[in-house]
């Protein structure tokens, strides 16, 4: 499911851009269902992270806004552990 949000069919994609996508891909399953040290982690990096988060979605070409603010709408309505309750540890 994740990396097919990820996927274009437009455009030959080169090994970095899959390679950055299956990163992007792996960081939103470990905000989703992983441990809750590791979904934090995912989630600072996802919403938090101006400049590295930029860099690997540009160089994945996916534009950061656009993929952000489809993050966020999946937040609001997510029950991953980081966003169940941020007052555990």
């Amino acid at each position: 499911m994740i990396t097919s949000a990820l996927q274009q069919d437009s455009y030959e994609e080169s090994p970095e851009q899959r390679m950055r996508k299956a990163v992007l891909a792996s960081t939103v399953e470990e905000w989703i269902s992983g441990p809750l040290r590791r979904s934090r982690e995912a989630e600072e990096y996802l919403f938090n992270n101006e400049r590295d988060f930029r860099q690997v979605c540009e160089s994945a070409g996916l534009n950061p806004d656009y993929f952000r603010a489809r993050l966020q709408r999946l937040h609001k309505t997510s029950a991953c552990p980081a966003s169940l309750d941020m007052s555990r540890n």
